[in-house]
């Protein structure tokens, strides 16, 4: 028997900004949430290449840049695409429910 996934709500969906990340925290781990065609992505917050924090980036479409050195990653995937970055950050499953943002501390 598996047992269900708990699901905690960190954000409203009008919080989160469509080119801005934004900054919640779970289980003591900074999440990056983002807004990308009426969907809610999260990745870890931290550029894997200069440790910087991504939610002080900006991110146009399903691209996040790094503020600190320009690296870039898949919010979708947490796929590096450019560099200086090559190793890929992690991503996290988000629920929508009336316009609440649940993340799975069972993720983080």
């Amino acid at each position: 028997m598996t047992a269900s996934k708990t699901w905690i709500k960190v954000a409203r969906l009008e919080d989160i900004d469509a080119t801005i990340p934004y900054l919640v925290e779970l289980n003591n781990r900074a999440i990056a949430l983002y807004r990308a065609q009426d969907v809610v992505f999260a990745t870890d917050d931290t550029c894997s290449h200069a440790e910087a924090s991504l939610c002080e980036g900006e991110y146009h479409g399903y691209i996040v840049t790094c503020p600190r050195h320009g690296g870039q990653f898949d919010i979708r995937t947490g796929q590096a695409v450019k560099m200086p970055a090559i190793v890929p950050i992690d991503v996290f499953p988000v629920r929508v429910e009336d316009g609440d943002v649940f993340l799975s501390p069972d993720d983080a």
